[in-house]
C-alpha cells in the first residue's frame, strides 16, 4: 500500500480533520495546504481558535488537486478548477442514482 492510499473512503459529514492529517493523507507539507487556503482554493475550510479544520470533502479536494499538480504539472488554480468540476460531476452522478432508485426516471 502506498502513502497516497492511506486515507481512502468516506468520512462522515460531521467529522473534521486537522491540517496535519490532511497533509499526511495527501503526502504534502502543511505549507502546501496553507498556501492553497490563503489563495482561496479551499472555500469550505474553517479556522477555529487558530486550528484549521477540514471536512471529508476537503480531503477529497486536496487529494485531487495534489494529484493534478503532480501528474500534469497543473497550476494550483487550474487544479482547483478541475477539482470543482469533478466535485460537480460526483454530485450529478449521486443525484442521478437517487432519482433512478426512486423510480422517477423512465
Amino acid at each position: 500500500m502506498q502513502d497516497e492510499d492511506i486515507l481512502i473512503g468516506y468520512l462522515m459529514d460531521d467529522s473534521w480533520l486537522t491540517l496535519e492529517q490532511i497533509a499526511a493523507a495527501c503526502s504534502v507539507e502543511p505549507v502546501w495546504l496553507i498556501r492553497h487556503i490563503e489563495d482561496g482554493l479551499f472555500p469550505h475550510v474553517e479556522s477555529t481558535g487558530g486550528t484549521w479544520r477540514f471536512s471529508g470533502a476537503s480531503l477529497i479536494r486536496a487529494r485531487r488537486m495534489r494529484q493534478l499538480e503532480r501528474d500534469f504539472e497543473a497550476a494550483p488554480e487550474l487544479a482547483a478548477l478541475v477539482a470543482d468540476l469533478l466535485d460537480e460531476m460526483d454530485a450529478l452522478r449521486t443525484s442521478i442514482r437517487q432519482t433512478a432508485r426512486s423510480g422517477a426516471l423512465p
